[in-house]
């Protein structure tokens, strides 16, 4: 969706890339310290030195820079290509963790990720539309499409590392507290006032993050101590499927037949992923983009 329909009504200022990414983690953030202050502590979310370094690197590199660059991308570029760089993000981990000897490359792992990203690329519509030249192809829109998706990575595969040893609780709210100070620096205060949103903008802009961030991370990060991360790394490939069809459902949108294809594809790469290993104790990390 182009961000301008953000502005929620016609003659509304368009939301700036910039603004939606930083108010995402600012506001998440207003609302998590109190809950947490209170009914934990300052003791609750302390961290030792080093490894609050390593959140702020997380939150910066990975949370505010992934979100700001996938706007950017979807603003410059068509949403649906946007989408398929984005979701290269599991390649990545996976050439990453094979590089460093983490676990051995299978054909069971390519061919899930193959299959996920075919899926993705019938759901969105970018195979099978009969028409190419309906997507706006920008030089500058795919290069931050393709920061986003290394983003992404980065921030899985430090966040998979560091959820082993904290609560997400503690994790997510210094990620949070780290891009807020970055958007701080980069995005004054008083520049965001300039923009002159309208109330109902900002009203949008809270329960957005509140969905997208606060909601989505929380459980996200749950999921990460709870599940093997090889199960996650493909089934988080669902979020577009469940986009397209939540569309038909409550919007009325039709399914085609090639989107129909590209669910299964989706699916069968799950249940790929999800067969024991022939070589028991090796890991993936997961790919989930904060979208």
């Amino acid at each position: 969706m182009p961000l301008n329909s953000a502005a929620l009504q016609p003659g509304f200022t368009p939301i700036d890339p910039l603004i939606l990414s930083q108010t995402r983690t600012t506001f998440s953030l207003l609302v998590l310290l109190p809950v947490l202050a209170g009914l934990h502590g300052w003791q609750r979310i302390k961290l030792p030195a080093r490894d609050l370094a390593y959140c702020f690197l997380l939150g910066i590199l990975g949370v505010a820079v992934s979100n700001y660059f996938y706007y950017v991308a979807i603003q410059r570029i068509n949403v649906a290509v946007a989408i398929i760089v984005q979701y290269t993000a599991p390649v990545w981990v996976l050439l990453y963790v094979v590089a460093c000897g983490q676990q051995k490359l299978s054909l069971q792992k390519i061919a899930a990720v193959a299959m996920a990203l075919i899926g993705i690329a019938l759901v969105i519509g970018l195979v099978g539309s009969g028409s190419l030249s309906t997507f706006r192809i920008d030089a500058y829109g795919l290069v931050a499409a393709l920061l986003a998706s290394f983003s992404f990575a980065f921030y899985n595969v430090g966040g998979h590392h560091i959820l082993a040893r904290y609560d997400r609780w503690r994790v997510l709210f210094w990620a949070l507290a780290a891009a807020t100070a970055f958007w701080l620096v980069v995005n004054p205060p008083w520049k965001v006032v300039r923009a002159h949103y309208a109330p109902g903008q900002w009203l949008f802009l809270f329960f957005f993050s509140m969905i997208s961030v606060l909601g989505a991370f929380s459980l996200y990060f749950l999921g990460l101590q709870h599940l093997e991360p090889t199960r996650a790394i493909i089934t988080s490939c669902l979020e577009p499927v469940f986009s397209i069809l939540l569309a038909a459902l409550l919007l009325g949108e039709i399914l085609r037949p090639v989107q129909s294809l590209g669910i299964v594809f989706v699916l069968a790469a799950i249940v790929i992923v999800q067969r024991p290993s022939r070589a028991p104790g090796t890991e993936t990390v997961v790919i989930d983009p904060i979208e």
